[in-house]
């Protein structure tokens, strides 16, 4: 099974996008299933896993509600405050009963605070999580958060996390370090996985799977195929590029290692991962 582990939808006129500005371009304006469905027939994939697009219960609402029309989402990524634990709670109590919401994101880098995810609040909010078996991503953008997955790791070791666009690494600047031995301390944790996604939008324009290779090669070596899972960070991705292009130079980028690491990467990791 072929899975996109990262995408999302966003309607102006349901649900406020304070982060969705005019500047942005070619993706301020609604993009909804129809417009994604035949972009996935061409490529070929089975099952999508829609990511929140912003810090709202409106927001998980329609992507819930998205999930129950088109048979091809398998799994919502949501939101609920972690820093109000009890009143995540309970929205997890409700939540949970719909078999499509599988984990929980927060727009972290739209705080004003780098450190706002490592918060005493936002720790406990996030043993609320682990306790329903849910899973968190990490809007890891490079250089602010990365370095505090290990600190997450440890405070909530049940925790099951994912690490979004691989932390956006500087692929635009052609470096490695100091992103790869803060990603390569992040793996050193079994329940820490990571998306090979919005790797596009760190390259810039004119990329290529020769840009992406490296920072893939270093994430294959460290956290190894069963806990890497493609998303095509759509439709932000259509900042640098579109899906097709995104998926077939994932793919080229992927073409050496072997038919089961890739089989894990683009779809069964994510299988795993969410519960799908």
């Amino acid at each position: 099974m072929k899975v996109d582990s990262h995408q999302h939808f966003w309607n102006l006129d349901k649900v406020s996008y304070p982060w969705l500005v005019p500047s942005y371009g070619p993706i301020y304006r609604t993009f909804e299933a129809p417009e994604l469905e035949p972009l996935l027939k061409a490529a070929g994939i089975d099952k999508t896993v829609i990511v929140q697009a912003m810090n709202s219960y409106e927001d998980t609402d329609y992507m819930l509600e998205t999930a129950a029309n088109y048979e091809w989402v398998a799994g919502v990524v949501g939101w609920v405050p972690l820093n109000l634990p009890d009143e995540a709670a309970a929205k997890l109590e409700a939540y949970t009963l719909n078999p499509y919401f599988k984990g929980i994101r927060h727009l972290i880098h739209e705080e004003q605070d780098p450190d706002w995810v490592v918060r005493d609040d936002v720790i406990e909010g996030l043993k609320v999580l682990a306790g329903f078996g849910l899973t968190f991503d990490v809007v890891a953008v490079f250089p602010n958060h990365l370095k505090h997955v290990p600190t997450l790791a440890e405070k909530v070791p049940n925790l099951k996390m994912v690490i979004d666009h691989l932390a956006k690494p500087p692929i635009q600047a052609k470096q490695m370090e100091p992103w790869a031995g803060q990603l390569a301390r992040a793996a050193e944790y079994p329940q820490v996985y990571a998306k090979v996604s919005g790797l596009n939008t760190a390259a810039g324009e004119g990329w290529s799977a020769d840009d992406l290779q490296p920072y893939i090669d270093f994430a294959m070596k460290h956290f190894g195929a069963e806990r890497l899972m493609f998303g095509s960070d759509w439709p932000v991705a259509n900042l640098a590029g579109d899906y097709a292009q995104v998926w077939e130079e994932t793919n080229k980028a992927l073409a050496a290692f072997s038919p089961s690491e890739r089989e894990a990467v683009l779809g069964g990791t994510a299988v795993k991962f969410y519960n799908l």
